[in-house]
């Protein structure tokens, strides 16, 4: 474990603590609490509000307990991943919540430190796990996965359109050990003028291989419809994605829950509104500021998406 402090600029940090002015006094859920910032923000401004933390990354658990250490019982964590909340919720014996938030993605430090494994930017070893006690690694996924399955997470995970081709470079170049290798295997496998713009040609690579050894879009819709479930009237989910994947499914969530059905007319509902209508839309997408997106990296891309809890369930 890395013994470097864990330093993290909260995104749309201000924009977070507005969303959660109306909810009712109770517990708020951060399912990726991160360093704490949003959470230390949201327990400052409101007395009546404690917070559940949760995450999977113990170096980032610690530099948390720390941060909210001065709000006592207030601040409360647990080491899991957040589609364990309703295990979580049962064990603390709460049955509701005022809201919940998830701010997805990856975190500055866990790109920042190459021990991490995250970043093609720095040389490190391929691991890229959030929770450093699970089994699978990035080492795993670049060195045994068939070229074919290699292909079909860099295509799904990252929308790359040279996925056939980068796949088929790793196979070639096994065995690849660390971030470095990586990326120029990468690199030299995206034909040379797609690789002047865009950014970094390993990008969208790094990104996919990171979401298949945290299993993170798979984990995403039981999350969120959890944390719907879970949620008293008039309490609100927040959800800050980085991606079109992330941002795919949050949006399919929340129409599942607002009753829109997008399934086939004359077909039965499997996207599950048919279950009837358990939320409101806050507002529509909300991106940083300009200032935000200048002063951190991290923020350009990301979209801020709320949904508050309905009274009652009602007929769409």
């Amino acid at each position: 474990m890395s013994a470097a402090p864990f330093e993290h600029e909260s995104v749309m940090l201000d924009e977070i603590v507005d969303v959660f002015a109306t909810v009712p006094p109770g517990t708020i859920v951060d399912a990726t609490l991160g360093g704490g910032g949003h959470s230390a923000a949201i327990l400052e401004r409101y007395p009546a509000i404690s917070i559940l933390g949760i995450d999977r990354d113990e170096h980032a658990l610690a530099a948390a307990r720390a941060r909210l250490a001065p709000f006592g019982e207030r601040a409360a964590t647990a080491h899991a991943r957040f589609d364990a909340i309703d295990e979580i919720l049962a064990d603390r014996g709460l049955t509701e919540i005022s809201g919940a938030l998830f701010d997805l993605g990856v975190s500055s430090p866990q790109l920042d430190h190459p021990d991490r494994g995250f970043s093609y930017r720095n040389d490190g070893p391929l691991d890229m796990r959030m929770d450093r006690t699970q089994d699978l690694t990035a080492a795993d996924v670049v060195n045994t996965y068939e070229r074919d399955d290699l292909a079909r997470v860099i295509r799904r995970y990252s929308d790359e359109r040279f996925a056939g081709r980068i796949a088929a470079a790793i196979v070639a170049a096994r065995p690849i050990t660390t971030t470095t290798q990586l990326a120029d295997v990468v690199t030299s496998a995206i034909p040379a003028p797609a690789r002047r713009k865009g950014g970094h040609p390993a990008k969208r690579t790094f990104q996919a291989i990171r979401i298949e050894v945290n299993g993170e879009l798979s984990a995403l819709p039981d999350a969120i419809d959890k944390a719907i479930d879970a949620t008293a009237p008039a309490g609100r989910i927040a959800v800050l994605t980085y991606h079109s994947g992330e941002d795919r499914i949050v949006k399919e969530r929340f129409r599942a829950a607002e009753g829109s059905c997008d399934c086939p007319p004359g077909l039965p509902c499997v996207c599950g509104a048919a279950s009837g209508r358990l939320v409101k839309r806050v507002r529509t997408t909300r991106t940083p500021s300009a200032a935000q997106a200048e002063a951190n990296r991290r923020a350009r891309s990301a979209r801020l998406r709320v949904v508050e809890r309905i009274v009652q369930e009602q007929n769409p």
